[in-house]
């Protein structure tokens, strides 16, 4: 009976912790997303998250052995409709926090990046979902349509570990199924976010930065996919006080040179060449139609070497190398979508035909991968032991590399005295030619002779 009632009881062991850790509950309740009677609010969101880890659905955990010990299916279902809970507030209070964290582990002269990028939002079987529209997929080559929404994303990354920060499902004014649905209080946050995903992305992305900036989050630069890197939206992002790195594709897009507008393909034939840098082709520094001076770098394509591909960045002062490297971290949202669509169920665990649905279950799905990725830096970053790690950074600097090397030589001879002779015979003869090849003055400082050894 004490088990049955207690609704803290849903959390494994092993998250436990880290909910306490990134103080889950308590931006829940700063959010507004809370109840005046029935199961809280905070049992029905740990309820909903922990089903991928049991590896069930809503349904086969309301029909298994222990089926009654949990709320019936209209308790998750009104949770997860519910017009007026601000559950982007609550991604971003946690988004925040948990970024916060990484950034004590993050060296400050190490860039961190927000990261900008659409991907599909399936739901090709269905036909009454409030805003359904027929989106384009141009990411295949086929350019084929779809029945969903497009899940424009903001990111934000250290190059090491990926937090989601934001999102939008977009439908579309023109290409739309369904309209919005008669009942929403238009008061609601829920209402607010079904007219913003009738807007074009490139209306929606200025604000969603603007409120990441707001929240304290911090960024060097805004990566773009080519999709985005137009001259509109990058003149609204410089605005904002960032520096925008992206691709670029041949459009009607015009570069300034010498008082000429180019096209990216004439603007490659008048930019420099640069050699001794492995896959860098040319580079040029020119304005663009709008006035935002930009740098431009020409890189071979990997997969057809005959061509080229060029990225944009609005800081001049980066270095060819530089800006390659940086734009690489765009890679860490594509991992993203891979990640809650294969391993996370987004658009697969519950199948409702309200937009309030979509939105709650998407943001418990990014609550996922914010935990895991908290976990997983946690796990393989050693600075997250606290003093114990910076301790023995400093003993190793006060430690003599003579001192150094000799304990490392006593510690290879206990390793060889639990071997058997073979492999001994082996190591011997590897260690004989690595010390013969040293130096006398390093030689010197060997107290155990190679014979021994």
């Amino acid at each position: 009976m004490i088990e049955h009632n207690d609704q803290n009881n849903q959390l494994p062991k092993e998250l436990k912790s880290v909910f306490r850790e990134l103080e889950i509950v308590k931006h829940l309740r700063k959010a507004g997303i809370t109840k005046k009677f029935g199961f809280t609010t905070s049992y029905l969101f740990q309820l909903v998250f922990c089903l991928i880890f049991h590896h069930k659905s809503w349904f086969t955990l309301l029909n298994s052995k222990k089926g009654d010990r949990y709320p019936a299916k209209d308790s998750v279902y009104r949770f997860l409709n519910h017009s007026k809970f601000a559950w982007r507030r609550f991604l971003t209070y946690l988004s925040v926090h948990a970024i916060q964290k990484v950034e004590q582990l993050t060296d400050t002269k190490r860039p961190k990046v927000f990261i900008i990028d659409d991907s599909m939002f399936d739901r090709n079987r269905s036909k009454k979902v409030e805003l359904l529209a027929r989106c384009m997929d141009h990411s295949s080559l086929t350019k084929r349509f779809y029945k969903g929404f497009r899940m424009l994303t903001l990111g934000w990354s250290d190059g090491f570990t990926f937090m989601p920060l934001d999102f939008t499902l977009l439908s579309s004014k023109k290409a739309q199924i369904n309209g919005i649905s008669e009942n929403i209080d238009k008061r609601s946050s829920g209402y607010k976010r079904r007219v913003e995903a009738l807007e074009s992305a490139p209306t929606v992305i200025p604000g969603m930065l603007e409120r990441a900036l707001q929240a304290g989050v911090s960024a060097d630069y805004v990566l773009l996919d080519t999709w985005f890197t137009q001259q509109p939206l990058i003149q609204s992002i410089v605005e904002l006080g960032l520096d925008v790195i992206g691709m670029v594709k041949a459009t009607n897009q015009r570069y300034l040179v010498n008082n000429k507008k180019l096209s990216l393909k004439e603007l490659y034939k008048v930019a420099a060449p640069v050699s001794g840098k492995k896959g860098i082709m040319r580079s040029i520094q020119t304005t663009m139609a709008n006035g935002v001076q930009v740098k431009v770098v020409f890189i071979q394509n990997r997969n057809k070497k005959s061509e080229w591909l060029a990225i944009l960045s609005t800081d001049c002062t980066l270095s060819e190398q530089e800006i390659v490297r940086i734009y690489g971290m765009r890679w860490d949202i594509e991992v993203f979508f891979k990640t809650t669509k294969s391993l996370l169920r987004l658009q697969k665990e519950f199948q409702g035909m309200s937009y309030d649905l979509l939105i709650s279950h998407t943001t418990i799905v990014f609550s996922r991968y914010i935990v895991l990725s908290w976990q997983n830096r946690c796990h393989n970053d050693q600075r997250t032991l606290g003093g114990i790690f910076y301790e023995l950074c400093d003993e190793v600097n006060e430690l003599d590399w003579a001192v150094a090397l000799q304990q490392l030589i006593e510690l290879l001879e206990d390793a060889l005295k639990k071997t058997n002779k073979t492999i001994q015979k082996i190591i011997k003869s590897q260690l004989q030619q690595w010390i013969d090849g040293l130096p006398n003055y390093i030689k010197a400082y060997l107290s155990i002779s190679v014979c021994e050894v």
